[in-house]
């Protein structure tokens, strides 16, 4: 039975949020707007709902503005239905409501990632441990720990055996057989890179053994070793073609791969990725996000991830967020397009949230002096009861808003004139008083993701000191007429 949705708004998001909903493609779910009564719809509070939606109520979600901070627990616990938070946007609800309304679910994936810890001989136990952390919250499923040629290694097995005990997967990665034998017999649970002729290197262990072609690029040998090592009774024997960089040979190590899973149909198979993204001057996430809807053409279930250079300092996240991306498409038969913009950091897929028609609107109806700023195709936005300005030079616009006797005023528009002209050059999406969103390429601050907190989470101290006013939907933007970050 198709979901039954109700939408909590106000004065100002009606008509819009209306248009919208009724011009959803799906007819999945069937659709209500209410209108709280109030003008800002983001502000509205569990008391103004309990006092002005009656119920009960006929639905089985309730959608309330994303920038709503309310206890959505204690209103699902006081009506009986489940209350959710919306996109930040209204220009985002088509996507956000996804496939008979409901959001893309990005909870699985069917890779496994290898995040390689390349200097590992030169780190202390303890600097390796807080490494792998960071790379287990990126998304990492194994640390593996980079071996380095002529490099000695006389505390591999502590390595190993600390990384265990602190829950991790490991792998082992080298180019020496000793170090290889080491590293399985201390319990790391795969090695690479094992080839046909030294597969006794892990005999006696449990170690999976990731096997790679020798000669380089021989793809019989890769077969014969995956065929002798099943034949020895290893298990969940993996194959690693080995991707080459651009140049070297890249085009022919993905004809390697295509090669090996048409002789190999259920081989589990490794592609490394660094070859391309460490050794490529381009943003690592465009990269990446290619690099995986390979493997999920091929089935290729695990890669190998190196984290090194500047540019690729976000790559183990950037593999993350790729291969719940192409889990998804996958699934749902669907190019991987539409289902939101977490590889997408320097444009963004829509970047403006209004029209030039939707900020003359709102600025028609303004009737105080707090400014308000947007950001449209036609440029930088601000306007107040006194007057609608519009240009693509933010000091263009300074001379008309008469702040020049309050410091602190002038400070805060001025912060946020330069955050709108960065989206307007680079066609990203601006909401006042909000950061501007990096994707996947940038940690939010902690005192930002309290809007995208789990029902019932109190803000910090600090934040509610520095910002008085609560941030608004993205039908009423609502400006601060004071800086709002201490210093």
């Amino acid at each position: 039975m198709a979901d039954k949705l109700l939408f909590l708004t106000g004065h100002l998001a009606e008509r819009r949020l209306t248009e919208i909903v009724d011009g959803l493609a799906h007819k999945k779910a069937s659709w209500r707007v209410h209108n709280l009564g109030i003008k800002v719809a983001a502000l509205m509070t569990e008391a103004i709902v309990e006092k002005r939606l009656p119920g009960p109520i006929e639905a089985d979600r309730v959608i309330v503005p994303g920038r709503s901070r309310m206890n959505l627990d204690r209103l699902s616990g006081h009506y009986g239905v489940a209350f959710e938070r919306g996109p930040d946007e209204l220009i985002d609800l088509p996507q956000y409501l996804g496939k008979g309304g409901q959001p893309p679910d990005f909870s699985k994936h069917d890779v496994r990632i290898f995040a390689e810890i390349v200097e590992a001989p030169g780190l202390s136990i303890d600097a390796m441990l807080a490494r792998a952390e960071l790379y287990r919250m990126q998304g990492g499923d194994v640390i593996d720990i980079g071996c380095q040629p002529d490099v000695a290694f006389p505390h591999l097995e502590e390595m190993v055996d600390a990384l265990k005990t602190a829950g991790h997967r490991v792998s082992v990665d080298s180019g020496n057989p000793d170090e290889l034998r080491r590293g399985a017999q201390a319990g790391a649970d795969f090695v690479l890179s094992l080839d046909e002729t030294n597969l006794d290197l892990i005999a006696g262990t449990a170690c999976v053994p990731v096997l790679v072609p020798k000669p380089h690029g021989d793809l019989k040998s890769l077969v014969r070793a995956i065929d002798k090592a099943q034949s020895m009774g290893l298990k969940g024997v993996m194959a690693d073609p080995i991707l080459d960089p651009i140049h070297f040979g890249f085009t022919k190590s993905l004809e390697r791969y295509a090669e090996l899973r048409r002789l190999r149909p259920k081989a589990e198979m490794l592609m490394g990725t660094g070859n391309l993204t460490e050794l490529t001057d381009a943003d690592s996430q465009g990269v990446t996000a290619v690099l995986l809807g390979v493997c999920s053409e091929l089935n290729i279930r695990n890669v190998l991830v190196v984290q090194v250079s500047p540019h690729t300092r976000r790559t183990v996240a950037e593999h993350d967020a790729a291969r719940r991306l192409m889990y998804r498409a996958k699934t749902d038969q669907s190019l991987p397009k539409g289902y939101g913009g977490q590889l997408v950091s320097l444009h963004d897929v829509k970047p403006y949230a209004h029209s030039l028609a939707d900020i003359k609107e709102l600025a028609r109806q303004i009737k105080d002096r707090n400014f308000r700023i947007a950001v449209s195709k036609d440029g930088v936005h601000i306007y107040n009861r006194d007057g609608h300005h519009v240009a693509h030079d933010p000091f263009a616009l300074y001379p008309k808003l008469n702040v020049d006797d309050d410091g602190s005023h002038a400070f805060y528009l001025g912060y946020e004139l330069a955050k709108a002209e960065i989206a307007a050059t680079l066609g990203k999406r601006y909401a006042q008083d909000n950061p501007l969103d990096w994707a996947v390429a940038a940690d939010n601050k902690p005192e930002d993701l309290t809007r995208h907190a789990p029902a019932g989470a109190t803000l910090k101290a600090k934040k509610a000191k520095t910002r008085k006013t609560k941030a608004t939907s993205s039908q009423e933007l609502k400006a601060k007429p004071k800086p709002k970050r201490s210093s």
